[in-house]
């Protein structure tokens, strides 16, 4: 009855739902899903999922019963049968998934200014998948690449991996719940995140040259068509949710995962471990293991080893903010090889130069 063209960030919720990324569901969710997932963050069903999948629209002529195709760039992506419409109450949704109905957190922006005033839930048809620049292996395709039966540590991130986030997710595998044939995913979201995020074309063109550099068979890489919430704690278990799907055993929890700040003061907006937490409570009901994630850091006499023994033995830890190396990026100077892989430098300043 209805064509709709899908904007970004839903045409990655419906990819999700079409191969299965979302998992157990089948659609998006109606109204007693939502409001359940809003309340306890759980599905009607008892089912763990941190934050409601739905979708929006400012046409109040669609009614359940109502078929919807889909398209995205002209293509025609899946067809949606319309079961329930409703307005939501949005103070209510952000207030418990985002912990705050601020207009200074990013997804409150989203929820309250690009999401149109009626949500409806319904079933998916999938017909075809957005085309997009960086290609986005299902979790079928993905899990047939993974060793069978050994552990699979997922690392998710939204931006350029330097060097401590590489030695990050390479220690993890030394992780005392992680067997010794075990080998990272490292599973970056390419869709939108942050307005002052590095473009997703960009961050896809860093991880493709970085694969190469590094070439370590114990590193498995895939793309990730989903859109951040930046929800923090709620969105840990989102992203734990997603990845067992992918055929993930275990999921490196980082200091302020998924966390944003005030786009006016420039606080945060959850504690550095709340999202840690959180997941460390749920991962058993999820099937999945967590990893913390280690806090190292770049001495001139060992080289990166963790911040604690880095103090214990008095060495002398370098340091570059993300604003001071951006500003280097943008004069021209240059990064010392302890901070960045010449290879991801080399694409920033090439897409620098483009824009």
């Amino acid at each position: 009855n209805y064509k709709i063209e899908l904007n970004e960030r839903q045409a990655c919720d419906v990819e999700l739902l079409t191969v299965g990324g979302f998992t157990p569901l089948d659609g998006f969710m109606n109204e007693d899903a939502y409001e359940s997932v809003v309340d306890k963050m759980r599905l009607p069903n008892g089912l763990l999922f941190g934050i409601p999948v739905v979708m929006d629209t400012a046409n109040d002529a669609i009614k359940p019963g109502s078929k919807i195709l889909m398209t995205y760039k002209g293509k025609d992506i899946a067809v949606m049968d319309v079961e329930s419409r409703w307005q939501p109450d949005k103070v209510k949704e952000t207030s418990n998934c985002y912990g705050s109905t601020s207009l200074e957190h990013p997804a409150v922006q989203m929820v309250a200014w690009e999401r149109g005033p009626l949500y409806l839930g319904g079933k998916i048809q999938g017909l075809n998948l957005p085309e997009r620049v960086f290609p986005c292996a299902t979790p079928e395709e993905v899990r047939a690449g993974l060793p069978e039966k050994a552990d699979v540590v997922a690392f998710q991130c939204r931006n350029p991996i330097h060097r401590a986030h590489y030695e990050l997710f390479i220690r993890s595998l030394d992780a005392p719940n992680v067997s010794d044939d075990g080998v990272v995913l490292v599973h970056p979201t390419c869709g939108p995140t942050q307005n002052d995020d590095i473009p997703g074309i960009v961050r896809y063109h860093t991880y493709e040259v970085l694969q190469k550099e590094v070439d370590n068979p114990r590193v498995r890489w895939a793309y990730l068509p989903y859109s951040m919430h930046m929800a923090g704690p709620r969105e840990a278990i989102q992203h734990m949710l997603i990845r067992k799907n992918y055929g993930c055993t275990h999921f490196i929890i980082g200091r302020d995962m998924a966390g944003c700040k005030s786009s006016l003061t420039g606080e945060d907006f959850y504690g550095a471990y709340d999202a840690q937490n959180l997941a460390m409570e749920h991962a058993p009901e999820l099937g999945m293991q967590t990893v913390p994630s280690l806090n190292v850091v770049f001495t001139e006499e060992k080289g990166y080893i963790t911040a604690d023994i880095a103090e214990k033995e008095g060495l002398s830890v370098k340091k570059l903010s993300g604003t001071k190396f951006r500003k280097m990026l943008r004069a021209g100077e240059e990064i010392p090889e302890w901070f960045a892989f010449k290879s991801v430098v080399q694409v920033l300043r090439e897409h620098q130069q483009k824009s």
